[in-house]
């Protein structure tokens, strides 16, 4: 079963079609809502809703998600009947497989309610598909469109000094790099605001698009990021590390003392990350689609404005 913890909850939906063919008796049956078991499309209606609820104990590798809404539709036609089924939440996955699941068990109950009008072979099931689906990666970017320099700068003296290995500031680098910044200015720094400031300063300068400072985030005495960085900030952003904040708090209620700013010096934008790796981890996590929507409007903008756009 696939992990899908580090992803965030987006609004998701999906929509599946599927027919049931049969004689023209049946489809007026359907039509007119008469069969000796009752009404068929309310029926086939009521189990494909339930169904849809219920798809992560059918389906062996599905996710439980909370379903916020969920429907089924008919349309009558000369030959057969057209089943489309709706289904929305808001989780770290999608819905495709409980949209389908509906289509086909809301079939499977016509099918039971008109088999005693009908032969066999005169009633098929077929063509489910998924029509459309929204949420996630459909509708919330998590790649640049084209490469961007960014500037990664992992602040810990034992790191600095040899005696540490850097796990969270190379995790952060590669995730960057997936998202699509290139190249990335990976640098060490010791817990001193007066270099985080000159390290901050220089990025920006050299054209950064992004700069992502990892540890000095907390409340012990040698934590300086964030007096560092603060005051450089031209545009705060709270909401990304309240966003990362609560992110992280569903996995570790630690996440909560973290004093991470974050906001744009003039054309880069700036997040300061926890120096743990498992905090590092759940805040790029949290923030990436959003990193990434920034990163592409600031092009825009400067595209917009007529600036030359060769080094974004």
């Amino acid at each position: 079963m696939k992990d899908v913890g580090l992803k965030p909850d987006t609004q998701r939906s999906a929509y599946a079609r599927g027919e049931l063919r049969a004689p023209a008796d049946c489809i007026r049956r359907v039509a007119e809502r008469n069969t000796e078991k009752g009404d068929p499309q309310e029926s086939a209606r009521l189990a494909g809703i339930m169904v849809a609820k219920r798809t992560d104990t059918i389906l062996p590798l599905a996710h439980s998600l909370p379903i916020h809404a969920a429907d089924v539709h008919f349309e009558t036609l000369e030959t057969r009947i057209a089943i489309e089924a709706e289904v929305h939440t808001i989780g770290p996955t999608g819905v495709e497989m409980e949209a389908l699941t509906a289509v086909s068990v809301a079939a499977l109950t016509l099918y039971d309610m008109l088999k005693p009008y009908a032969e066999p072979e005169e009633l098929t099931i077929g063509d489910t598909h998924l029509v459309d689906k929204r949420g996630g990666k459909s509708d919330h970017a998590r790649q640049l469109s084209a490469p961007m320099p960014a500037t990664v700068l992992m602040v810990s003296n034992p790191i600095y000094n040899g005696d540490k290995a850097d796990t969270a500031g190379q995790l952060v680098v590669d995730d960057l790099t997936d998202a699509g910044l290139a190249p990335i200015d990976y640098r060490l720094l010791p817990d001193d605001a007066g270099q985080i400031t000159d390290a901050v300063r220089d990025a920006v300068d050299n054209g950064s698009g992004l700069v992502a400072t990892v540890g000095g985030t907390g409340i012990g005495p040698k934590d300086q990021t964030i007096e560092a960085v603060k005051p450089l900030l031209t545009t705060p952003m709270p909401g990304l590390m309240e966003a990362a904040r609560a992110f992280g708090q569903r996995r570790s209620p630690s996440a909560a003392i973290s004093r991470g700013v974050a906001g744009l010096i003039n054309d880069t934008l700036v997040v300061t990350l926890p120096g743990s790796r498992g905090g590092a981890n759940e805040s790029v996590a949290a923030l990436r689609a959003s990193l990434v929507h920034t990163l592409e409007t600031r092009r825009r903008f400067r595209a917009d404005a007529g600036h030359n756009t060769q080094a974004y």
